[in-house]
């Protein structure tokens, strides 16, 4: 009996798991089914999202892209337009340069750089200091002229020197020996110069000052002189009351004399000034004189005025006084008889 009861018992369960398993299977499979289709929208919904993110990014890339090529397109243009300008400028260097040689071969004789340094001189004095306040070349009584004077109390002489030839041969140097042998030379030429200019040109009797200027035309000339290894040269040249100059402290110089000028211009304005309020004080002085004098009559003439008034008031009283005292007296006395009538005297 136990074994048919276990037997039916056994045989129940198998029944009822055939029954329970096919739905309990087919329930799981309806559940993988929809999470697998819930999962299949979430991974479709994060590509969409990572699509439209990857567009987004290609977009602004492209956006950058366009904008670095448009600025390297930019940036070409420019460098190209930058190297045309500079295709020009050294078009117009070399052009300069080609002038430059030609002046330098057109200055090469003495006399030419002469007239040149002359010219810039004049230049440098017309543009700076009135025509009254200098002359171009002054004659002294030896007969020797220098190229310019200019005017203050006193006159400041003024003389162009262009010593370029061993100038040219010291910057062209290629080594220490030819270099010194060249600076001796063109120490020696500035000495020649300088001895020049402080042996005819400084003339204190004449009018001139007890110094001198010598004006060198090119920069180069008057930094080697003044800060070369040639001789303690500007040493050399304050020592004879000479006093180098190049065309920037020539400016200077000038622009200092110019004020000068100008305040010598001001003192003598001032002055005369002063003489004609001088001249206006002795007037005013002399004014005031004959107005206290004409004064002093008026006032004498005001005092006879008052008394020949006072003196006719006097008069006229005792005129009134006279008149009353006569009326009275004809009032008084009898009256004179009548003249017979014609008919009484027929």
């Amino acid at each position: 009996m136990l074994t048919i009861a276990f037997a039916l018992i056994v045989l129940g369960a198998i029944a009822a798991l055939a029954y329970w398993l096919p739905r309990a299977l087919a329930g799981s499979q309806v559940d993988a089914a929809a999470q697998l289709a819930e999962r299949n929208a979430a991974m479709e919904r994060r590509l969409q999202g990572l699509n439209e993110t990857m567009d987004r990014r290609l977009a602004e890339l492209d956006t950058k892209v366009d904008r670095r090529l448009e600025s390297a397109s930019k940036t070409t243009t420019q460098v190209h337009e930058r190297l045309v300008k500079l295709d020009e400028a050294n078009a117009q260097m070399l052009e300069r340069a080609k002038e430059l040689s030609r002046l330098e071969h057109a200055l090469r004789p003495p006399k030419a750089r002469g007239g040149f340094g002359e010219l810039m001189l004049e230049n440098l004095l017309r543009d700076r200091l009135p025509a009254t306040a200098y002359s171009l070349q002054y004659g002294f009584k030896t007969g020797e002229r220098v190229d310019a004077v200019i005017r203050v109390n006193r006159m400041v002489p003024v003389d162009a020197k262009f010593p370029l030839d061993n100038f040219a041969r010291l910057v062209e140097a290629q080594d220490t020996a030819e270099r010194v042998l060249h600076e001796k030379a063109f120490a020696r030429d500035v000495k020649g110069h300088i001895d020049a200019i402080a042996t005819k040109y400084i003339r204190p009797g004449e009018g001139t000052y007890d110094w001198a200027l010598m004006y060198l035309p090119a920069e180069a000339i008057y930094y080697e002189l003044v800060c070369g290894k040639t001789g303690a040269l500007l040493q050399y040249a304050h020592d004879r009351r000479v006093f180098p100059v190049s065309a920037t402290t020539f400016t200077a110089y000038l622009q200092v004399i110019a004020f000068g000028l100008k305040g010598m211009q001001i003192e003598r304005n001032a002055q005369a000034v002063m003489e004609y309020c001088s001249a206006l004080q002795t007037d005013f002085i002399r004014f005031r004189d004959d107005f206290e004098l004409v004064g002093k009559h008026l006032a004498n003439a005001q005092g006879k005025y008052a008394t020949a008034e006072k003196r006719l008031d006097k008069f006229e009283t005792k005129l009134d006084r006279a008149t009353d005292e006569q009326l009275e007296v004809v009032a008084a006395e009898p009256p004179p008889p009548a003249l017979p009538r014609a008919l009484d005297a027929a």
